[in-house]
């Protein structure tokens, strides 16, 4: 398991992160997007389809449709898991599907249902930390994402090797 940690000081910095994101994610990757409410989660979403042609201002929270499916050079599926009850729920939308598809997968509030998701997963924890800036912890495990923190690191994050 590797753990970054790090802050953003502002939108730059967030847009730098997915930038990197979007180039440096694998096939089938899941990325569990977890914070408080106005965190920036949709908005690290919107930066990442952004890189990955997506037109701008067509993503947009999945809070009350579950699910969104953006296509760009890259296909992007974005759950919003926070209104679901419970386990039943979220495997009605079928979530295993998306997560074998080539594309991306990002799941807001994942850390609610985490026994759903694969255990091959990046996490990324934001925190609030100003008007713009944001605590970051990402966690990966496996061999799935090495590419993806090393590319991260360079950013000059703490990182946390266990």
């Amino acid at each position: 398991m590797i753990k970054l940690l790090f802050e953003v000081s502002d939108v730059a910095g967030t847009d730098l992160v997915c930038r990197i994101l979007a180039e440096f994610l694998p096939d089938s990757a899941v990325v569990s997007l977890e914070g408080t409410l106005g965190v920036g989660k949709t908005r690290l979403v919107q930066g990442v389809a952004r890189y990955l042609g997506v037109e701008e201002g067509v993503v947009t929270s999945p809070t009350f449709v579950l699910l969104h499916e953006y296509e760009g050079t890259r296909s992007i599926y974005h759950f919003d898991v926070y209104r679901l009850a419970n386990e039943t729920e979220f495997r009605q939308l079928d979530p295993d599907d998306y997560f074998e598809r080539s594309g991306i997968t990002f799941i807001e509030w994942g850390n609610k249902f985490p026994e759903i998701l694969p255990k091959d997963r990046l996490e990324i924890r934001m925190e609030i930390t100003g008007d713009s800036s944001r605590l970051l912890q990402i966690t990966s495990s496996g061999d799935k994402f090495y590419k993806t923190i090393e590319a991260l690191s360079q950013l000059k994050p703490n990182s946390d090797k266990s």
